[in-house]
């Protein structure tokens, strides 16, 4: 019995805490503004319990990624094209593109303090990792488009954190603007890998 209410504890406890991460995120001028003691503070629960949940702020940031990033995960995974598994890959890149660049627009405080933060490279982030690990396999589909490995890394680098903090924050570039012209690269890029004659195919 003690061990289910521990358990129930810890669990109402970490809920507590993305709940609180995750409106004072939303509220911040800037996601260093936001301390660990601020989240602890904001969420009823010491220090000690976030540092045991989470590890780290750098765990907390994380989670709080992975709870936001959880339906398009789904939609990647098991939803209908253009963004499921079944879409034809020309489709899919664009789509998945346009995901990711959304989700960085909708969190930017949060993305930006995720890719900003640690001492390591933000390209051996594990949600980097994932990103472009799915991306490299559908460009991998089309025939005739050289080096997915890199092209995938190109194609990312369009949706860093702090690319569309400058744009969106510093430059006022529209969602749409942003949106049109992240597809328009894409549609030109892949371009490239077309097999002769299929610009005339349509």
């Amino acid at each position: 019995m003690t061990e289910r209410r521990s358990r129930k504890d810890a669990a109402r406890n970490r809920e507590a805490v993305l709940a609180a991460a995750d409106d004072l995120f939303t509220r911040c001028g800037s996601p260093e503004d936001v301390t660990m003691a601020d989240v602890a503070a904001a969420a009823g629960v010491g220090k000690g319990t976030i540092f045991r949940a989470f590890g780290d702020r750098a765990g907390l940031l994380r989670a709080l990624y992975e709870v936001r990033l959880e339906p398009i995960r789904a939609a990647v995974e098991a939803g209908p094209p253009p963004l499921g598994p079944t879409a034809a890959p020309r489709d899919r890149v664009p789509a998945l593109l346009d995901a990711v660049l959304c989700f960085k627009l909708d969190n930017r405080r949060l993305a930006l303090a995720l890719e900003e933060g640690g001492s390591g490279s933000p390209y051996q982030a594990e949600h980097y990792g994932r990103w472009h690990g799915l991306l490299q396999a559908v460009l991998e589909q089309i025939p005739g488009l050289p080096d997915s490995d890199f092209t995938a890394h190109a194609l990312l680098a369009a949706t860093r954190a702090d690319l569309v903090e400058h744009l969106a924050g510093e430059e006022r570039v529209p969602r749409e603007k942003m949106r049109a012209q992240l597809a328009d690269f894409t549609a030109r890029l892949l371009a490239s890998g077309s097999p002769r004659g299929a610009a005339g195919e349509e």
